[in-house]
């Protein structure tokens, strides 16, 4: 039966804090019409009235920096547009570093600052005190200033927003409760409400606390968790500069906003509490906690070390409040992949500072198809299902809260609800040595200990990592001899059906046509010719093909390809189905062939053959394919045969010194080999030509999506190129340097990695054409200068002699 509203509206927005008002504000001043906005009380009265409103810009990564960076020149502009006072408070704000540690994370922001074009300034101890008198020097290895920065008061900012929404068309409704989404055919067609129905053409999740029971109501699952945070307020007995800055001591954990006298002082502890499984009651409403004495004196204590005058002075608030956290600590944002016309922006943990930037972000996402900048880091389809069980993400929510302030080692991984997804031959690898992250809820060997080792899994910011030496033995098994890798974390999906065929080849760049039993590599393009997803695609006949991708890309890509299907073709998600084990190296033919009775030659299995064929007693798909640029296979195999599979061509390969690897050591030789990495050195903002993959885009095989634009940049040439470039031996490169030419910056890096078998810092980065063909270049890192080679841009076998011999 259709369901009949009400009322009807084009845009409805559903939450009425800072993230919500900013969209209707945004939508409102692009153009749209008929947007309305209900909060279920009166706007604030989520989480936004008892924020503290810090503003900082820097980020660790381009597009997170770019979106704060928005966010600032909303603010900048907001007051005088709208006539409402917003308190703007642009006084910088100051990080100080307590440890070496510390001092090297923060030079390195400081770094990816450069690159990002961010105003920062590296300050000694002493200098730090004269932007902020009230501190005692004593430890301070250094500290960053950004006068960019500053506070704002969270009401305000939003009552701002929304007067501007109103000024410009946008409707906005208080005491109006959404109990229930009405969806129709991939569609949320309408809500029904405590005063009524409203039906929509398109439906935003903006509900703060309430975002993951909302989308509940819309059967979408999101990963917002919920915990208590809280922060004090001093006595007001204090003199204050009225341009005095912000201060963040990460070390000491809390941050501080000066105040009319006093001081505003919160902190990320270890152990805060979870709330509601991330569902908090309807009728919760403009609420407070009791304060946790014994969480806040965590932060409280070692804030009165750094700042003496706090002793003289009481404490005159606490505030205890729920806030939004996601599965890791980064907000949620864009269509949610269940649904054709249901948008969500939650998960906000920084939402004040953010309101600005991702209010537009999203309203460009809703009224032109483009956010204006890749916000993978952000994208609601980053998350699964798996993310949002209610203990799994409350959990992690909870690690990711005390996370906050905590030095972020370079290639981290987290603690928190481990063990859940696991491959068939985890306990066959954790016997043998393995160290494992996870990726996507699933377990992965990173790296394997040597016997006798004393590696350890520990990052480094300037030094070699713990596993630096352990990784190098498994590089030099897969360039001199074999390895075996479990990659069956791999996001797999099946597609099918008598057009199958046709229907993906209107959707990849590369050409699939031809004879069945081959792998395609192919970018997934949009419209502008950006790079939406990177693939391999399995031809095993015109009605049946496997689309293969990275294990946090499944649900994106999955999505993408989905949406771009016509009917009768079916879409399948297999990755449970089958395990994937990659035998790899120089020596892989012979070890596969002494266990097989199938012919393995070059010429019966050449590069990019996919075919069944037998593995000792199992059947596996042997694909003729890798991301490490060497002879290898990999070997698609049902579950219940992977740990026969893996045994097999373990016991077989006793002579040839098989060794097993991780994800670590594959990241190495794909840098050598100049293979890209999604989300790093390509996104939706960059292009196959540009890329270096022009290779994949067949314009002449028919009509695509990207055709035209892409036919179009070919023939007018593009204005910037991705390079390789390596400096002599090791250096502490992590992505984000900035690359410089002429003391000018020209570019920043993308992936960076060691080459073993180069015995030199590798690292990717894009440079305007006009400069791409110049060699000498200098990488900035951690403030020292090393002189960067710009070289081919596949630095190890270009010809591919290894791959298919």
């Amino acid at each position: 039966m259709p369901f009949r509203a009400d009322r009807h509206v084009h845009i409805l927005i559903i939450g009425g804090g800072a993230i919500g008002t900013s969209l209707a504000y945004h939508l409102a001043r692009d153009g749209a019409k008929d947007v309305l906005l209900v909060e279920k009380a009166q706007l604030t009265h989520g989480c936004t009235w008892h924020a503290a409103g810090l503003v900082g810009q820097l980020r660790g990564k381009k597009n997170l920096t770019r979106l704060m960076q928005n966010s600032v020149a909303v603010f900048d502009r907001l007051q005088a547009e709208t006539g409402q006072d917003i308190s703007w408070k642009k006084v910088g704000s100051l990080r100080l570093a307590g440890s070496a540690a510390r001092w090297s994370e923060i030079r390195r922001s400081m770094g990816q600052a450069k690159s990002f074009g961010v105003e920062c300034h590296s300050l000694s101890a002493e200098e730090a005190a004269k932007h902020f008198p009230f501190i005692v020097r004593d430890g301070i290895e250094g500290a960053a200033f950004i006068p960019g920065d500053g506070y704002i008061d969270p009401y305000s900012l939003t009552m701002a927003y929304a007067k501007g929404a109103r000024q410009n068309g946008a409707r906005i409704e208080e005491g109006v409760r959404v109990e229930e989404i009405v969806v129709d055919n991939r569609r949320a067609v309408g809500v029904v409400t405590n005063g009524g129905t409203i039906s929509c053409d398109i439906l935003v999740n903006c509900a703060g606390l309430w975002a993951k029971r909302v989308g509940k109501m819309a059967g979408v699952p999101l990963a917002a968790g919920i915990v208590e945070h809280q922060y004090f307020v001093t006595e007001k007995k204090l003199t204050l500069d009225p341009g005095l800055t912000t201060l963040r001591d990460p070390d000491n954990n809390f941050y501080l906003k000066p105040d009319t006298g006093s001081f505003a002082i919160g902190g990320w502890e270890d152990g805060s509490k979870g709330c509601w499984r991330g569902e908090p009651p309807l009728d919760f409403g403009r609420e407070l906690f009791a304060p946790n004495m014994e969480r806040l004196e965590l932060f409280a204590l070692p804030v009165a070390e750094r700042l003496p005058v706090l002793n003289e002075i009481g404490i005159q608030t606490v505030i205890n409040g729920p806030i939004p956290v996601s599965y890791d600590g980064e907000p949620i944002m864009g269509l949610a992949p269940e649904l054709d016309n249901f948008y969500v922006a939650c998960g906000f943990t920084a939402g004040i500072a953010a309101s600005g930037g991702a209010g537009l972000a999203l309203s460009n996402m809703i009224l032109h198809g483009d956010a204006g900048m890749d916000l993978w880091p952000f994208d609601v389809r980053r998350f699964g299902a798996v993310q949002a069980q209610g203990r799994y993400l409350e959990q992690r929510a909870i690690e990711a809260y005390g996370a906050y302030y905590k030095i972020h080692w370079p290639a981290e991984e987290a603690h928190a609800g481990r063990g859940l997804r696991l491959s068939p031959l985890h306990e066959r690898l954790r016997s043998r040595g393995a160290v494992f992250g996870s990726k996507f809820g699933w377990e992965r060997p990173n790296w394997f200990a040597l016997p006798g080792s004393d590696a350890v899994e520990l990052g480094s910011f300037e030094g070699k990592p713990g596993w630096f030496d352990a990784v190098g033995e498994e590089v030099r098994a897969i360039r001199e001899r074999a390895a075996i890798i479990d990659q069956t974390s791999f996001s797999k999906f099946e597609i099918s059906g008598r057009d199958a065929l046709e229907a993906m080849n209107r959707i990849a760049a590369n050409d699939l046509s031809g004879a069945p039993g081959k792998a395609v590599y192919t970018q997934l393009c949009n419209a502008r010719g950006g790079i939406e997803a990177d693939v391999t695609i399995l031809h095993i006949s015109d009605d049946l093909l496997y689309l293969v991708t990275g294990s946090g890309f499944g649900v994106r890509d999955g999505h993408w390809v989905r949406r771009h299907l016509p009917d009768g073709v079916s879409f399948r998600d297999v990755t449970n189905q089958f395990a994937v084990i990659n035998i790899c190296g120089p020596l892989s033919r012979q070890i596969l062939q002494s266990v097989s009775d199938s012919d393995l030659s070059n010429a019966a299995h050449p590069f990019l053959a996919a075919r069944w064929i037998e593995v000792g007693d199992a059947r596996a798909l042997a694909v003729r394919i890798g991301y490490v640029g060497e002879l290898g296979y990999e070997l698609y195999v049902p579950q219940e045969f992977a740990p026969h599979v893996y045994d097999t061509l373990v016991e077989a390969s006793a002579p040839f010194q098989l060794a097993d690897a991780g994800y670590r050591a594959i990241d190495a030789c794909r840098m050598e080999k100049g293979y890209l990495y999604w989300s790093g050195d390509i996104t939706p903002d960059y292009n196959p030509y540009e890329a270096g993959l022009g290779f994949a885009v067949a314009l002449d095989k028919g009509d695509f999506i990207g055709r035209e634009a892409l036919a179009k940049i070919k023939a007018e040439g593009v204005k910037r190129k991705l390079c390789s470039f390596t400096i002599d031996g090791f250096a502490p490169l992590h992505g984000g340097e900035a690359i410089i030419a002429d003391g000018m910056v020209v570019g920043s890096a993308s992936s960076t990695g060691y080459g073993y078998t180069l015995g030199k810092t590798i690292a990717f980065g894009y440079l305007p054409t006009e400069i791409a063909a110049r060699r000498d270049f200098v990488i900035e890192a951690f403030g020292k200068s090393y002189a960067a080679t710009r070289g081919p841009r596949v630095l190890y076998d270009p010809k591919m002699e290894r791959l298919k011999g």
